[in-house]
């Protein structure tokens, strides 16, 4: 639904009389539809299945409570997201970046997250915080300041009026990526990685040192949304500052990741260990890509433009969607009862990398051609002209995306059940102390 939602809101740039009478079709409103979808509706959901997985494993313990599970459900996607869209949808929303739900949603939205915390946390915090492994940081992390932040991002600017608003928003903007997204996401790689390749991470300390920067930088980047703006200038240059050794951070956590699946290959044989290893590469990609345009000199031609957009779907569609994707495919490996089609789980695979990468090569070269005719005085229709054959390619290629989405659905639906579990030979010895036994990886078919 989210991906189709972008689709339409693609083929109105190059056909806009499309929907022209349909009120709900209008292109703010489908586009509203279209990013709240992909971070609370698919995102979200993703996130909040694989912890189902991931949290009694880690724990040792089972979730709060299978009935307070389907109160999270039903609350998240029929008093959030169902709602949301259908009042976005009908022009209610609020002018706010990544917060176009309006406020009665949001109360809602507060308390399934507030939920979600009783649901998932608890069992971390009974052995003591000595034996969390990185994942349980992450969950936690991304758990609470979360549950923090969303009313801040939400409600907050609502009553703030002009730039001291704007600030706040530019400030949940980053804190959406950043606070939820970026760590429910590294949770899943964190988890997935040594599960499938059958040995520790590289370096507990590289990824705690990981962990505690990330938390205390990506709040402070929210105000480079507002470079050249009135806000005071301390302010803009903090933010600079903090994406620059944000891009230094994530160059250690990628590092991290990347010797920790040292042995598996280029392309992995294990479909959840490629899409969690492709989304790795795709985090380092668009961390030091947002770093170099949160510079006053690189953020002057491109902000604005297509480029951002290419930007922000590296971020969500790549990063966090295929690391998501490896996720659920990890967890559907190891449920007996659980259909699963490899086949169409290869072809999610493929169709996602070659649409994310069309789509992200067109609108940064889109991007730059907007903003050097911006910066050279050319009036504003010739830059709209310039754009039209990169959205053209946007529009066809966002159809190659929406088949990957199709094609996981497929990959999780259909097919024999328990097929997932096929004998996976355990890694070779080469030295390295053993996994977890709990976090190994399936070796025998059940």
């Amino acid at each position: 639904m989210s991906v189709a939602f972008g689709l339409v809101a693609a083929w109105q740039l190059i056909a806009p009389d499309l929907g022209r009478d349909v009120a709900w079709l209008g292109w703010g409103r489908v586009r509203y539809a279209h990013t709240q979808g992909i971070m609370l509706g698919w995102l979200a959901n993703a996130f909040f299945a694989f912890l189902y997985h991931a949290v009694p494993i880690l724990t040792g313990r089972p979730v709060t409570s299978a009935r307070l599970g389907v109160w999270i459900f039903a609350l998240w996607n029929f008093a959030v997201m169902a709602p949301g869209w259908m009042l976005v949808l009908a022009g209610v929303s609020q002018p706010l970046e990544w917060a176009e739900f309006p406020l009665v949603v949001d109360v809602v939205a507060i308390l399934a997250l507030a939920l979600a915390g009783v649901q998932f946390l608890p069992g971390f915090f009974r052995r003591g915080v000595e034996s969390l492994y990185v994942s349980s940081w992450y969950i936690i992390g991304g758990l609470v300041f979360t549950l923090l932040s969303y009313p801040m991002g939400n409600v907050v600017p609502e009553f703030l009026p002009g730039a001291a608003g704007a600030a706040i928003s530019g400030l949940w903007i980053h804190d959406a990526v950043g606070l939820f997204v970026t760590p429910m996401a590294l949770a899943i790689i964190y988890f997935v990685i040594p599960a499938a390749t059958g040995r520790p991470v590289f370096s507990h300390f590289l990824s705690m040192l990981g962990f505690w920067l990330l938390f205390f930088l990506y709040p402070l980047n929210g105000t480079h949304h507002y470079v050249y703006s009135v806000i005071p200038m301390a302010a803009q240059l903090t933010a600079i500052v903090a994406s620059a050794l944000l891009g230094v951070t994530v160059v250690i956590v990628v590092t991290n990741l990347f010797l920790s699946m040292r042995g598996a290959g280029l392309l992995p044989a294990d479909p959840a260990l490629r899409f969690v290893g492709t989304g790795t590469f795709f985090y380092v990609i668009v961390s030091l890509q947002g770093s170099a345009q949160a510079q006053m000199s690189v953020n002057q031609t491109v902000h604005f433009t297509d480029w951002v957009v290419a930007h922000s779907h590296m971020a969500m569609l790549g990063f966090a969607s295929f690391a998501a994707a490896g996720g659920l495919v990890h967890a559907w490996q190891r449920m007996p009862e659980a259909r699963y089609n490899a086949r169409a789980i290869t072809w999610a695979y493929w169709m996602l990398v070659i649409g994310l990468v069309g789509m992200v090569v067109d609108l940064t070269i889109g991007g730059l051609v907007q903003g050097e005719l911006w910066k050279s005085g050319a009036p504003w229709i010739d830059s709209v002209t310039a754009s039209r054959v990169y959205w053209v390619a946007r529009a066809h290629i966002g159809s190659i995306l929406a088949a990957g989405f199709i094609a996981l659905l497929v990959g999780l639906t259909t097919g024999p059940r328990g097929a997932g579990m096929v004998v996976r030979p355990a890694p070779a010895a080469d030295g390295h102390d053993e996994v977890a036994p709990r976090l190994a990886p399936v070796t025998e078919a059940l």
